[in-house]
């Protein structure tokens, strides 16, 4: 099973409210998703993401079989990191187990390196997150070490990985 990333489309507010109604995404994921994640919340996303920077938020859908099976996307940072940039992304769980984030991760990146400055791009997954560890593996990004108690979510101290990619072109 392979996808694709495409740009966002209005139409997709229905399948993405779907998608992210689901505690197990959003247990992965930064708080400041609401739940239950209306068709509205994802409307005001989507039209975001439409309207951001597009040399500093490169936001795509992940699309398999003609259908929305996840979001992706690249954030360039500030200051002296202006040249690096943060991914994150979520599948559907139907689509999860089927390589398909590693693909979209591999696109996505090639896309930033090939259309922006941007030279890093990294993902702080959380530790327990081994599917996630591993798509970012697959993709070709390497694991820097552990951000030991990084972060306070549903009540528990977690510890995250940093992943980075560095572009293969002369800064």
């Amino acid at each position: 099973m392979d996808c694709i990333i495409r740009k966002w489309r209005s139409e997709d507010a229905k399948s993405l409210s779907e998608l992210l109604n689901n505690k197990k995404i959003l247990d992965n994921l930064r708080d400041g998703l609401p739940f239950p994640y209306t068709e509205s919340d994802a409307q005001y996303y989507i039209n975001s993401m439409l309207s951001a920077d597009a040399s500093s938020t490169f936001a795509f859908a992940i699309e398999c079989g003609g259908r929305l099976a996840g979001s992706i996307g690249v954030f360039r940072k500030e200051n002296i990191h202006f040249r690096t940039a943060e991914i994150g992304y979520y599948l559907g769980e139907e689509f999860w187990n089927n390589g398909l984030a590693t693909s979209a991760i591999k696109q996505i990146c090639e896309f930033v390196f090939e259309n922006s400055d941007i030279i890093r791009i990294f993902a702080e997954p959380f530790a327990r997150n081994a599917a996630s560890c591993r798509a970012l593996e697959k993709a070709g990004f390497v694991c820097e070490g552990t951000l030991r108690y990084n972060a306070y979510k549903n009540g528990q101290v977690e510890d995250m990985k940093m992943y980075s990619l560095i572009t293969k072109k002369r800064a």
